[in-house]
């Protein structure tokens, strides 16, 4: 079992069982929301654990469609989450530049490498990406690495109980990974029977194993260039495979983490250069026109 599966199936059962406790308590108005989490997909692995192979027995893997929907149009809302976020010295450039990259993302060549992939409307649609108002919560994250229920949870909270129908909830802890061997995923879930997407980041301040090693004279902290890489991976997912169920391989292997840690240059979001990984194609893949593997794609 690989690194990603050995991590989705433990954070699975640990989310039954909190799916099956939120579930059953939300009987009275008032009470707590309904929440179903999915598991944890897209787990963006720290540099020092074993990447996944993009070859199987010698052949490319190509990612598959397993007849789930992709996203046509969507809503980001970054949700800031833990005590540190009110402290101007901690978030420093993060929270702007995070709102930078989310507000301008879209119709990127960066974005447009996810657009080849479907669902039976059409193709992802990689310009239609639109940046909500941030939402913050100053009470302390839990210990350790939450569980997707206790993210979702969080969404749930700071929407009141009534999130936008289909959204992305980024959500941004300011605790560092600790022995956790990643650094951010993604997953989906319901919210009183509300679908939304969602994600989880660890605070990466300072965290070689989770550091692009951009440049600095790209401009951003190492901190910011750190959840702005994984960030793109985990959006890119979210675009492709936003209910966990459309465009994986046949190791479990989501686009991103088909490319992770692997780079071809730098990116541009606006009019600004980033250090972003690349996402897997299988057309260039096909034309052995990519690198790494030859899949994989910074631009399109």
């Amino acid at each position: 079992m690989n690194f990603k599966w050995m991590i989705a199936a433990v954070a699975a059962a640990i989310c039954l069982a909190s799916v099956v406790g939120a579930s059953g308590s939300a009987t009275a108005a008032g009470g707590p929301p309904s929440i179903a989490a999915g598991p944890a997909f897209g787990f963006v692995p720290s540099r020092n654990v074993n990447h996944q192979s993009t070859r199987g027995g010698g052949r490319l893997l190509q990612l598959i469609w397993h007849n789930g929907p992709v996203m046509h149009s969507t809503s980001v809302v970054p949700v800031f989450w833990g005590s540190r976020w009110s402290n101007s010295s901690f978030t420093g450039d993060k929270v702007s530049g995070l709102d930078y990259f989310y507000s301008h993302v879209g119709g990127t060549a960066y974005a447009r490498t996810n657009a080849e992939f479907y669902d039976n409307s059409g193709n992802v649609n990689t310009t239609s990406i639109s940046k909500g108002s941030d939402l913050s919560d100053y009470s302390a994250t839990p210990s350790g690495a939450p569980s997707t229920s206790q993210v979702l949870a969080e969404v749930a909270r700071v929407t009141n109980n009534n999130p936008v129908a289909n959204a992305y909830y980024p959500v941004y802890s300011d605790q560092p990974r600790g022995s956790a061997g990643y650094c951010a995923w993604h997953s989906s879930g319901t919210i009183n029977g509300i679908r939304v997407q969602f994600g989880f980041f660890f605070n990466l301040d300072g965290d070689p194993g989770c550091d692009p090693n951009a440049p600095s004279s790209l401009g951003h902290s190492q901190g910011l260039s750190a959840l702005a890489n994984v960030t793109g991976h985990e959006l890119s997912e979210m675009l492709t495979d936003p209910q966990l169920n459309a465009w994986y391989d046949q190791k479990g292997a989501e686009n991103s983490d088909k490319c992770a840690w692997t780079f071809s240059g730098t990116v541009s979001i606006g009019t600004q250069s980033w250090k972003i990984q690349g996402n897997w194609s299988n057309a260039a893949a096909l034309a052995k026109s990519g690198y790494a593997n030859v899949g994989c794609i910074q631009t399109s």
